[in-house]
C-alpha cells in the first residue's frame, strides 16, 4: 500500500496528461501586468509573438511569424543591444521549425502551447552531426529540431511551464512503418553554443528525443516536465551530447527510452571529432522509463565520457538506474562517474553495464577501437521490486576496471513483475543490445553463483551490498568516492527577471 500511494503521488506530479501538469508556484505566473523570468541576464526588449501576425487558434502555420520576430529581435543581440525576450501568449500556436538569436529569450507563457506542426515540409533538412556521421534514423540528412540554435551565446527557453506539444504520434507511425527517408527532429537543439538555459517548460510527445544540447557549454536544465508514452520511439528527456559544463535539476521524465542519455559521438566519427562530454551535474530527478535507462552513458560515447555527478535521484517501474552502453569500436572512455543516493521502486536492473551495443554507422568502424571503462561509483542505493541488481558484461579482451559498489540495499522481486516490462524496447531498432549474451554466458557460468548478479569482464569491489554480489566485486574496507568540490556550473546563479506590459 504504501508503494501504491507514492506511485499515486508521483504520477500526480508528472500528470499524463501533462498539458494540465503546472508544478509552478503562482509568483511564477506571468500577470496582464508583469512577466517574471529567470536568465543569465534581463532583456530590455520585450515583444510578442502575435505582434508579428501570428494567430494561437491551433490552425493557422505560425513559422513565418516566428522567423520574423526573431529576426527583428536579433538586433538587440549585438554588443550594448541590451537582449530581446520573445513572449508567447495565451493560446496554441502551430508551428514548424524556427532558429533563435544570442541574448535572446523565448518565453512561453502559462496558458500558452506550441504546437509543433506534423508536416515534413515544415522541417528543413540539415547535416548530419559530424560527431554521428549519419542520422539516428537513417542514413543522410536529419530534420531539424522545432526550436534550434547555433553558435550562440546567452539563449534562455523558459515559461511559466507553459508548454510545448511535439505531436509526435504521426512521426513515431512513419517510423515504425519504415516511411522516413531523414531522422526524426527533435523538440530542442542547441549546437556550437555557451551560455544556454532552458527552464519552467513541460514537454510532451516529442518525435524524437526531447531536449539535445550538442558541441556547447555551460547549460543550465531546470524545472522540466518531460512525458511521453512508454511505448514511444526514442524519446529521450535530457541528451547533453560532447558538451562541457552541464548542470541537470528538479525535472520530471516519463518517457519511451532513456531519461538522461550523456553521449559523445559514434565509432570512427565521433573519435574524429574527439569532444567528450565532461563535468555533469545531475540532481533530483524523477524518471520513470519501463523499457530503458534513469540515466544512460552512451551508446554513442566515442568521444569520451566524464566527470558525471548523480544524486537525489528516484524512479519506479524502470528498466535500470544505471547503464553503460559501448562496443569495440566505440573507442574513447566513460570514466569518473559518481552516483549516490537514489531510491528506486519496482526496476529490472539496479546498474546495468554492456559492452555489446553492437550497432554501428556503418562498416569503416575500427573493431580494434576499444573503450576504457574505469572509476565507476556507485553508493548509497535503496531499490525494491528488483529483477537483477548488476547485470555487468564488459568486453572479453577489454575488462571494465575499478567498479565500485558500497551501501547499495537491493530488495529481489519475489516473482516476475508486470510492471517491469519485458525486450524488445520499442522503436531502438538502431540500437539493439546484444547483451553479451552469447559472448559471456560460458564464461559467467563458471563463475560463483550471486542471486541478483550477472558479472563478466569486470574487476572492482564492494561495502555494504546486499544481495552479496559476485566474486569478481570482492570486499573492501572503504566506501565509494564522491567528489568534495563543486563544478563551476552549479555555483552560477540564475537572475529573476520581471517585464512591464
Amino acid at each position: 500500500m504504501e508503494r501504491f500511494m507514492k506511485i499515486c503521488l508521483l504520477l500526480a506530479f508528472l500528470c499524463p496528461s501533462a498539458l494540465e501538469c503546472k508544478k509552478h508556484d503562482a509568483d511564477t505566473k506571468p500577470t496582464k501586468q508583469q512577466i517574471q523570468y529567470s536568465g543569465l541576464s534581463c532583456r530590455k526588449k520585450i515583444a510578442f509573438l502575435n505582434d508579428y501576425g501570428a494567430k494561437g487558434d491551433g490552425k493557422t502555420s505560425n513559422t513565418d511569424a516566428f522567423k520574423a520576430a526573431v529576426a527583428d529581435l536579433s538586433k538587440y543581440g549585438s554588443k550594448g543591444g541590451g537582449g530581446a525576450m520573445l513572449v508567447v501568449p495565451p493560446g496554441k500556436w502551430l508551428t514548424g521549425s524556427f532558429n533563435l538569436t544570442s541574448y535572446f529569450t523565448l518565453y512561453i507563457h502559462h496558458d500558452a502551447v506550441l504546437l509543433a506542426s506534423q508536416d515534413e515540409k515544415d522541417y528543413p533538412l540539415i547535416d548530419p552531426l559530424p560527431s554521428y556521421g549519419r542520422g539516428r534514423d537513417a542514413a543522410g540528412q536529419r530534420f531539424a529540431s522545432l526550436i534550434f540554435g547555433t553558435n550562440l551565446t546567452d539563449v534562455v527557453i523558459t515559461g511559466g511551464n507553459g508548454t510545448i506539444d511535439g505531436q509526435g504520434q504521426t512521426w513515431w507511425t512513419k517510423f515504425r512503418h519504415k516511411k522516413l527517408k531523414n531522422t526524426r527532429p527533435y523538440l530542442v537543439e542547441i549546437m556550437y553554443s555557451t551560455k544556454v538555459v532552458i527552464t519552467n517548460l513541460t514537454l510532451i510527445d516529442a518525435p524524437t528525443w526531447n531536449v539535445h544540447p550538442v558541441y556547447s557549454s555551460n547549460i543550465i536544465i531546470e524545472s522540466l516536465t518531460i512525458s511521453a508514452p512508454y511505448t514511444s520511439p526514442n524519446t529521450d528527456g535530457i541528451n547533453p551530447d560532447s558538451c562541457s559544463n552541464i548542470r541537470i535539476r528538479d525535472s520530471y521524465i516519463m518517457s519511451g527510452d532513456d531519461c538522461i542519455a550523456v553521449k559523445s559521438g559514434w565509432d570512427e566519427y565521433g573519435i574524429k571529432f574527439g569532444m567528450p562530454t565532461q563535468h555533469l551535474s545531475i540532481k533530483r530527478l524523477t524518471c520513470i522509463s519501463p523499457y530503458s535507462a534513469v540515466i544512460a552513458l552512451g551508446s554513442e560515447m566515442s568521444g569520451g565520457i566524464r566527470d558525471v555527478r548523480a544524486e537525489q535521484i528516484y524512479a519506479f517501474s524502470s528498466e535500470s538506474g544505471v547503464r553503460i552502453k559501448t562496443a569495440p569500436g566505440r573507442g574513447a572512455y566513460v570514466k569518473d562517474i559518481y552516483v549516490r543516493g537514489m531510491e528506486m521502486h519496482t526496476m529490472k536492473y539496479v546498474v546495468r553495464m554492456a559492452g555489446n551495443y553492437n550497432q554501428h554507422p556503418d562498416s569503416n568502424y575500427d573493431p580494434n577501437a576499444l573503450p576504457l571503462i574505469n572509476n565507476i561509483n556507485i553508493r548509497d542505493v535503496y531499490a525494491d521490486g528488483v529483477k537483477t541488481v548488476g547485470n555487468l558484461l564488459g568486453i572479453a579482451s577489454d575488462t571494465f576496471t575499478k567498479l565500485c559498489f558500497s551501501n547499495v540495499t537491493a530488495e529481489l522481486a519475489k516473482k516476475n513483475n508486470s510492471s517491469v516490462y519485458d525486450w524488445p524496447e520499442y522503436g531502438v531498432d538502431m540500437d539493439m543490445d546484444m547483451d553479451m549474451d552469447k559472448d559471456n554466458k560460458d564464461k559467467e557460468k563458471k563463475k560463483k553463483k550471486a542471486k541478483g548478479w550477472k558479472c563478466a569482464d569486470i574487476e572492482g569491489v564492494s561495502k555494504d551490498v546486499t544481495p552479496e554480489p559476485c566474486d569478481l566485486l570482492p570486499g573492501t574496507k572503504n566506501s565509494c568516492d564522491f567528489p568534495t568540490d563543486t563544478l563551476a556550473i552549479d555555483t552560477v546563479q540564475l537572475k529573476t527577471c520581471s517585464a512591464n506590459y
